[in-house]
């Protein structure tokens, strides 16, 4: 196993720890809150890549 292999096991668990996370926590709207930010953060990174393309 390659070190980049190992490191998008590791950012993808953390990925699905957070979405666990933010389902079994109290707060209301955490949720939609995390969905709203993970839509923003993949528009913000397309732009980001069209304009350094």
């Amino acid at each position: 196993m390659t070190i980049n292999r190992f490191r998008r096991i590791l950012y993808a668990l953390a990925k699905y720890l957070g979405d666990a996370q933010a389902v079994t926590s109290k707060r209301k709207g955490a949720v939609s809150r995390r969905v709203g930010r993970r839509i923003a953060g993949r528009i913000a990174g397309k732009a980001l890549g069209r304009l350094f393309r």
